[in-house]
């Protein structure tokens, strides 16, 4: 397919046992340009044993430009996403989980604005759905509707940015990018597969823009979603936020970004240690152990000063968890703050 006629936008769509909320992503992406044949949409059909198929087909004449790859197995959403990118054929490319829907028009306004301020991708806000409820969440970033150097907006430390705001969804990117590596995840990760890829698009990634857009829904409290399924896949967190560590370690900057991706490390761990009542016994067991080798490898002052600035909330639930370092008693932090 040459430049002039393949599609402008292609979404790669994942999804496992989607059919019951399919249907809302594909008639959002019917919703977003006037000529059918400025999208390409690639679904991702991972496993699925249930009607998710007979969903597709539904939609064939009504998304002329439908790609559907099969997977007789799962692979997760990771290996999913590389896959659809992998057959992807647009100029830019956007993600759409299977169970979120887009706004009408959002796609052909990040396309512009891609455009218009020339650069090779674009972060944007989005709207969590909870039943009836709907919540804006705001992209970190202020500076609105500019080019920004990827890397001015990783700090500060103690502050929500733009590296904490990882949603594969909530932007847009210019397929080229894919050439570079920015567009893959790490092949069988479960969960947690954005944050290596979220550290590595604002190391290493070209001049990007926070822009204002018609919003993606995120559905929440999906019973099939791994944030309301609590088992083994878990685990994955931990060789996610090794990856992370390791492009920090690697970094010009590191001594300046390590306490950033460390405290990160600290929130993750925590949330998943407080969750594991729904983990068996075995896997909670697994998760504590793997906690305490992946603390240990972490920078022993870093460490020490970003334990130094946690909750009580969090010291308590990592309590037993971090090891002694730097001269420094850690544990004897969570004991005060558990106190």
């Amino acid at each position: 397919m040459s430049s002039t006629d393949r599609p402008r936008v292609s979404v790669v769509v994942p999804g496992k046992d989607a059919a019951s909320y399919l249907g809302d992503a594909l008639t959002s992406l019917t919703r977003q340009f006037d000529d059918p044949a400025q999208l390409e949409v690639v679904v991702v059909d991972d496993g699925s044993t249930d009607a998710t198929p007979e969903v597709l087909e539904n939609y064939r004449s009504r998304l002329p430009n439908l790609t559907v790859l099969t997977n007789p197995a799962p692979t997760g959403l990771a290996s999913a996403r590389n896959q659809g990118v992998a057959a992807a054929t647009g100029r830019f490319v956007a993600y759409l989980d299977a169970d979120d829907w887009l706004a009408p028009g959002r796609l052909p306004v990040l396309a512009d604005a891609m455009e218009h301020l020339r650069v090779a991708w674009v972060r944007t806000d989005h709207t969590t759905v909870s039943g009836r409820r709907r919540n804006l969440v705001r992209a970190p970033e202020a500076r609105r509707q500019q080019p920004l150097d990827p890397r001015g907006s990783i700090l500060p430390v103690h502050d929500s940015t733009m590296v904490d705001y990882p949603y594969a969804w909530a932007g847009m990117f210019d397929r080229a990018m894919a050439e570079d590596g920015m567009l893959t995840f790490p092949d069988g990760l479960h969960t947690a597969e954005d944050r290596p890829w979220i550290w590595h698009l604002f190391l290493n990634g070209p001049r990007y823009a926070v822009v204002d857009a018609p919003t993606l829904c995120y559905r929440r409290d999906v019973s099939t979603s791994l944030t309301s399924t609590y088992d083994r896949r878990q685990l994955d967190i931990f060789p996610a936020l090794e990856q992370a560590v390791e492009l920090v370690r690697a970094d010009r900057d590191s001594q300046l970004y390590l306490p950033k991706v460390t405290r990160t490390s600290l929130a993750l761990i925590s949330h998943h240690v407080r969750r594991s009542r729904g983990m068996t016994l075995t896997d909670r067991r697994d998760l504590r152990t793997r906690a305490r080798e992946f603390f240990a490898r972490l920078p022993a002052g870093v460490l020490a000063d970003e334990v130094l600035e946690m909750s009580h909330e969090r010291a308590r639930s990592l309590h037993g968890l971090l090891p002694r370092v730097a001269g420094l008693q850690i544990n004897r932090s969570a004991e005060e703050y558990a106190s």
